[in-house]
């Protein structure tokens, strides 16, 4: 049996204040082409449908054209819910839908069941897990020791009733230890949501979402399979794709990415705004694309935003690199602050940005404005 494996749409996503819901459409339209000519069975989507979990409108009309798509084509679609969305609002009416062979994940509940599938090698059990916490695990296991987040993954995965005979496939949506992040990912302080994939080993394949980079973690059957499209310049030198699973007998398994085409790329530009101004520069890039644009140029250019939109109207980020960026940079990078008063610190920024120390009338205005701030937290 042939699937697809997808994760992290992020449908509804905003990047620096432009909309990427054209750019989404593009892109799934493109994945419902490769479905259809690759002759893939079901399509497995990993969480992270949505970017906010109460999605615009806007968003919530793609996916539904998506997997109305998919079902016209006789495609099974299974899905979970991410960390970004409301697993209770993605999985409304999911009993009703899935008489059109779309599955949806609820709520975790203390039990998972699988859903069963069958090809000329017998039964595919596929179990849909939605994002948890060691939180939600613990309400319903109170008599087990749940610590840590590979703890709570564990006490679900034992409670599955998994037949290790059969085919199984889990649909999980969780930071695996050794995953490599993206900037557009949410973080956890310390890493302390972070999951040893030794819990996996009862599955045969394991579609992960929540890391926007393709890759594989532990073996190559644990599986994220990355977001199809680039949200941050994190990403700018990933190279998206979906991943196709052909799962054969009982330990045959083969893997391919498939790669896809953004209808506008990321891009990262460096230089003076004359040379990035100049069409010699800019003639053989599409123009379509979105930029971060670094200026070198010692002094910040007058309405630089602004005039260089015109040129690059996809520009989401501008930024500088020159002398008194490297040395705030190298400021906050090699100063311990808590050895310093705010009134030091301020010196020190002040003396590295503009070469000189402050004035004494300066120094005693600040010297005023720090005593009113602390007074007004006290």
């Amino acid at each position: 049996m042939r699937f697809i494996h997808l994760a992290d749409l992020h449908l509804g996503k905003v990047v620096h204040g432009f909309s990427m819901l054209l750019d989404q459409e593009y892109i799934l339209n493109q994945i419902l082409d490769i479905a259809k000519s690759r002759s893939c069975e079901c399509v497995l989507i990993s969480g992270d449908v949505f970017d906010r979990t109460i999605a615009p409108v806007e968003a919530l009309r793609l996916f539904d054209e998506f997997l109305v798509s998919l079902a016209g084509e006789n495609l099974k679609v299974f899905i979970i819910g991410g960390n970004h969305d409301s697993i209770d609002r993605l999985a409304f009416a999911s009993r009703l839908i899935g008489e059109s062979g779309v599955y949806i994940s609820p709520v975790y509940g203390g039990t998972v069941v699988p859903y069963t599938l069958s090809d000329e090698y017998g039964e595919i059990d596929i179990y849909l897990l939605p994002f948890i916490k060691p939180a939600h695990v613990r309400r319903h296991f109170p008599d087990e020791k749940i610590e840590s987040w590979t703890d709570a993954l564990d006490v679900v995965i034992k409670n599955m009733s998994i037949n290790p005979k059969k085919r199984n496939i889990l649909l999980c949506h969780q930071f695996i230890t050794g995953g490599i992040r993206s900037e557009s990912e949410e973080v956890n302080v310390g890493g302390a949501d972070n999951v040893d994939v030794g819990v996996f080993e009862p599955f045969d394949y394991v579609a992960l979402g929540h890391l926007h980079g393709p890759q594989s973690v532990g073996r190559e059957t644990v599986r994220y399979c990355g977001s199809p499209l680039k949200y941050s310049f994190s990403e700018v030198n990933h190279e998206k794709c979906v991943t196709i699973v052909d799962l054969g007998k009982k330990g045959d398994i083969s893997i391919e990415k498939t790669p896809l085409t953004p209808l506008r790329d990321m891009r990262e530009i460096k230089g003076k705004y004359l040379e990035v101004t100049s069409k010699e520069f800019y003639k053989d890039l599409n123009l379509d694309d979105y930029y971060r644009i670094t200026l070198t140029d010692e002094e910040d250019q007058p309405d630089a935003l602004a005039k260089l939109r015109i040129i690059y109207p996809g520009l989401m980020r501008l930024e500088y690199d020159n002398r008194r960026t490297r040395a705030v940079s190298d400021f906050s990078e090699s100063v311990d602050v808590s050895s310093f008063t705010p009134l030091q610190l301020f010196e020190k920024l002040y003396k590295e940005q503009n070469g000189s120390n402050l004035t004494q009338t300066q120094r005693s205005y600040l010297t005023k404005i720090i005593d009113e701030v602390w007074e007004e937290t006290d």
